[in-house]
C-alpha cells in the first residue's frame, strides 16, 4: 500500500504523491505514492507548507502528510470542490489518527528490524514512476516533495512497503475468516438471516439545480449520459463505487454509492423495476425522476425473502467477517502501540 500525494508548487499546480505499491495487494493506503489532481480552485483546500502537526516519539509528521491522509480518506475532493463541509473535522481527525497508526506500525517494523527484498522495492519505485506522464513532472515532483533526492524517495517507498509487511503479518493474515468459522456464525445467528425481500445497490445520480431551466436539464442529461457511458464499463463494485465518488451528486458518493440492502417494499417502484430486471453485476439505463434526478443502478445482491442458504452467501458473509475481524484486530494493535508511545500535537 502507499502514499500518493501532491502538494501545490509556487506556481499553483498541486501534485498529490503517495503511493502504495506492496507485493501482493491491489489495495492503496495513505502512506504509499500516486498521483492524484488537486482542486481546479486549490483555495478550497488549505495548502500544506510541511508544518508539524503532531510528533510520534520523536518523529514529526506535518500538514503535508496530513493532507494526503485526507485526499486517502476522500479521493474525490478535487471534483467535489474540496472536503464536504460536514464532514470535513471527521475526515481530518480520521487522518490525523491513521497517520499516528502508520507511524507508529513504521517504527514498530523497524523496531523488529525487518526489512524490505530489494527486487520488491525496485518494483515499488518503478510502479511509481510510471505514474507520471512524462520525466518532467516526476522532476518537479522529486524536487517539490523530496529536495531532488532519489535517496528520500526511496526511503518513502521502502516506509509504505515496510508499513505494509507489518500490517500483512499483523492483521490481515490473522483476519482471514475461514468457510468453517462463517459456517458457525450463520448457525449461531439465525434471525440474521431470514430477511425480507431486498436488494443491495449502488447509485450514482445527476441532479439538476431547484427549478432547472431547459438548458439546465439538458445539460444534466448530457453529464448522465456522459455517466451511463462510463458506467457501464466498469468490471466491479470497486470501479463503480470509484466513479460514483467521482461523478455522482447525492450524499452516497462519498460511500461508493453504496446502498445497504434495502427492503424492497421500501423502495420506490422505479427502482424496484430496474433492480429485478438485473442480475447480479449489471448495470441499469438511466432512471428518471419527475425530470428532476438522473439515476443510474449497478444491483450488487438481491437477496430473496425468507432464510437465507448458507452456500449462497458464504462467499459474501466471509467478506463481511473478515472485514469486522480485521478492523478489531487492527484497533487493537493501535491500542498496543499507542500504550508507550509519546505522541504531542504541535
Amino acid at each position: 500500500m502507499e502514499v500518493k500525494l501532491r502538494i501545490a508548487s509556487s506556481k499553483a499546480q498541486v501534485l498529490l504523491l503517495l503511493m502504495a505499491t506492496s507485493t501482493g495487494s491491489a489495495q492503496v493506503a495513505s502512506h504509499a505514492p500516486v498521483v492524484i489532481q488537486a482542486p481546479s480552485d486549490p483555495s478550497v483546500i488549505f495548502q500544506p507548507v510541511g508544518r508539524p502537526v503532531v510528533r510520534v516519539n520523536g518523529a514529526v509528521l506535518t500538514d503535508r502528510d496530513l493532507l494526503r491522509e485526507m485526499f486517502t480518506i476522500f479521493p474525490y475532493a478535487r471534483v467535489h470542490n474540496g472536503f464536504p463541509k460536514p464532514l470535513e473535522a471527521g475526515i481530518r481527525d480520521g487522518a490525523m489518527k491513521m497517520m499516528i497508526f502508520e507511524e507508529l506500525v513504521y517504527q514498530e517494523a523497524k523496531r523488529r528490524n525487518m526489512t524490505v527484498p530489494p527486487a520488491d522495492l525496485a518494483r515499488a519505485k518503478a510502479e511509481f514512476r510510471q505514474q507520471f506522464a512524462s520525466p518532467q513532472e516526476y522532476q518537479r515532483l522529486l524536487q517539490a516533495e523530496f529536495q531532488g533526492s532519489e535517496q528520500l524517495l526511496r526511503a518513502k517507498v521502502e516506509r509504505s512497503l515496510l508499513i505494509d509487511k507489518l500490517l500483512k503479518l499483523e492483521v490481515t493474515d490473522k483476519a482471514v475468516v475461514s468457510v468453517a468459522e462463517a459456517k458457525a456464525y450463520f448457525d449461531q445467528h439465525p434471525a440474521g438471516f431470514n430477511l425480507p425481500e431486498s436488494f443491495s445497490f449502488q447509485s450514482i445520480s445527476i441532479l439538476p439545480p431547484p427549478n432547472a431551466t431547459a438548458a439546465q436539464l439538458q445539460e444534466a442529461r448530457k453529464r448522465a449520459d456522459n455517466a451511463l457511458h462510463q458506467a457501464k464499463a466498469t468490471k466491479s463494485h470497486e470501479e463503480f463505487g470509484l466513479l460514483a465518488e467521482k461523478l455522482s451528486e447525492d450524499d452516497f458518493r462519498v460511500m461508493m454509492g453504496d446502498h445497504k440492502p434495502a427492503d424492497r417494499s421500501k423502495l420506490p417502484p422505479p427502482v424496484v423495476k430496474a433492480l429485478l430486471a438485473m442480475q447480479p453485476g449489471q448495470v441499469s439505463d438511466i432512471i428518471e425522476f419527475d425530470a428532476s434526478d438522473y439515476t443510474i443502478l449497478r444491483l450488487n445482491v438481491h437477496i430473496p425473502a425468507g432464510m437465507q442458504k448458507f452456500e449462497t452467501i458464504k462467499d459474501v458473509l466471509r467478506d463481511q467477517l473478515t472485514k469486522k475481524k480485521n478492523e478489531q484486530i487492527r484497533s487493537a494493535l493501535a491500542t498496543k502501540l499507542s500504550k508507550k508511545a509519546k505522541i504531542e500535537k504541535a
